[in-house]
């Protein structure tokens, strides 16, 4: 009898509620109440990224010689263990273990359902549903993820390691999901040779010394993106101290979900009305300028300032991703995303702590407006490099 894998969409759904409810986001604030200093937390976030690159390749590795469900079913015990040492962890060593897990089962899920889920397709002759697919899976994660922090927020004040229950309760509910998968069985086709970590670093250095605008792009967006997340993580910091209610957390967070998706919608429109040099300079001058507002230390302007600083990562993202790829060569794109994934984790991996130890020493708003006159810095030094691509 024929195997039908239309079923596999369904459970591709639910897995990916599952696997992407942000109950366990506010990780910074239950780090804190732990007894984790800022610098501590700064590294545990540092370890993650490290981790998260040295995983890369083997979990390539794993996904191409055994099959999907063993690869996300890997992920979710993973995930399952990570949530289950932060949950248990009193140490600084046990935490950072925890990271080092969580950062193994981001690695196995990563790309893994959508090459399952397209596979499935394949095997039913429905590979022009793959768009619906997807764009359904990206509403799922947005809603799954929302809702978890909506959740988290009631339970700050509360029984704050119920979430990392509910994380390891959702994540055995994800394992379910994923044994109730059928394998798609599909004739691979040759591939090229497996991507080292040498051949990354070969092939970055190559792309960075010969295209010097190319480069400070990365540069710059791994920078950006690593100023917009850290100030996400460490304003945690700052809810914390302020004392915010559960409730005040959740609809910051709502508010935050939905401005992001209204940006998100609204991108098109913009890129289509301005150029991509006057959408960066004047994205970029806009978080700098804010960063720098962040002095005032008033805290109405800093809720803001965390709204805003979502909101921009949502609509500088797709701009960077056309400009990278109108500068580039088709057989050098797998290798450019590497290159930019590493990037910004390397940043993370440096400036992530630095931040905290910012903070831990001076402030929230001493930190962050000292990164914002930072960041006028560098675009004064990279100006030549927005221009159009050629």
């Amino acid at each position: 009898m024929k195997i039908k894998y239309s079923s596999n969409i369904s459970k591709g759904y639910t897995y990916s509620f599952l696997s992407w409810f942000g109950i366990t986001s506010l990780w910074v604030m239950y780090l804190q109440t732990k007894g984790l200093s800022l610098v501590e937390i700064g590294l545990c976030e540092s370890i993650f990224h490290i981790a998260s690159f040295l995983f890369e390749v083997p979990s390539g590795v794993l996904a191409d010689r055994l099959t999907y469900k063993f690869d996300l079913i890997l992920g979710r015990l993973a995930a399952i263990l990570s949530a289950v040492i932060i949950l248990f962890g009193q140490t600084f060593w046990m935490f950072a273990l925890g990271f080092v897990i969580n950062a193994l089962s981001y690695n196995m899920q990563s790309g893994t359902l959508e090459a399952l889920l397209y596979d499935s397709l394949i095997k039913d002759k429905s590979t022009k549903q793959y768009p619906k697919v997807i764009s359904r899976i990206n509403v799922i994660i947005e809603f799954a993820n929302t809702l978890g922090v909506v959740i988290a927020g009631f339970l700050v004040h509360w029984h704050f390691e119920l979430t990392y229950v509910i994380g390891i309760v959702v994540g055995l509910m994800g394992l379910i999901t994923v044994l109730l998968f059928k394998e798609p069985v599909i004739k691979k086709r040759p591939t090229e040779k497996q991507t080292s970590v040498k051949s990354i670093v070969v092939n970055s250095y190559r792309i960075m010394k010969h295209n010097h605008q190319l480069r400070n792009l990365m540069l710059f967006d791994a920078l950006y993106a690593t100023v917009c997340t850290s100030y996400f993580f460490y304003f945690q910091t700052l809810m914390e101290n302020e004392h915010f209610s559960g409730w005040m957390i959740s609809v910051l967070m709502v508010v935050s979900a939905l401005i992001n998706i209204v940006g998100i919608q609204l991108t098109p429109f913009i890129q289509k009305t301005f150029s991509k040099r006057e959408l960066i300079i004047t994205l970029s001058l806009s978080l700098a300028c804010l960063l720098m507002l962040t002095w005032l230390a008033w805290l109405p302007l800093l809720i803001v300032m965390f709204l805003i600083s979502q909101l921009l990562p949502s609509l500088i993202d797709p701009i960077f991703s056309s400009y990278y790829n109108e500068m580039i060569n088709s057989e050098e794109r797998a290798t450019l995303l590497s290159v930019a994934s590493v990037l910004f984790s390397a940043v993370m991996v440096i400036a992530f702590p630095l931040f905290g130890w910012l903070i831990q020493i001076n402030g929230f708003s001493f930190a962050f407006g000292l990164v914002g006159c930072v960041l006028v810095v560098v675009l004064i030094v990279m100006r030549r490099s927005f221009v159009s691509p050629k």
